[in-house]
């Protein structure tokens, strides 16, 4: 596992929009244009969320004509998922706590017990 890549990853991922764009993607290969039209900023704006999609390894691009398709590619999510593997215990464990504790105060105001 590459740390910097996971790092990077993650910094590419901090954005929603580029979130959005990854989630679209999800569904298969879209040109810029089609990635562009649901969201209310310009092109040139999805251009570069793009641009750093593509930098992070993140997303594929190839020419078709005159068009830019983009692809998901997934290898730098596999990669990020295995760096977060040892931390899923630890929060799996915490939300539980909290799963549990959110339980027994909603038993409570059932019953009339204060908190």
């Amino acid at each position: 596992m590459c740390y910097a890549c996971a790092v990077q990853a993650l910094q590419a991922l901090a954005d929603p929009v580029r979130r959005e764009l990854l989630a679209l993607l999800a569904g298969g290969e879209r040109t810029a244009g089609e990635l562009a039209e649901p969201f209310p900023i310009s092109r040139p704006a999805i251009s570069r969320h793009l641009r750093v999609l593509r930098e992070s390894g993140l997303v594929r691009v190839r020419s078709d004509g005159r068009e830019r398709r983009y692809a998901l590619d997934p290898a730098p999510l596999r990669e990020l998922d295995a760096w977060l593997e040892p931390y899923r215990d630890l929060w799996a464990h915490r939300l539980d706590a909290l799963d549990t504790e959110i339980a027994r105060g909603r038993r409570a105001r059932r019953n009339g017990d204060p908190l």
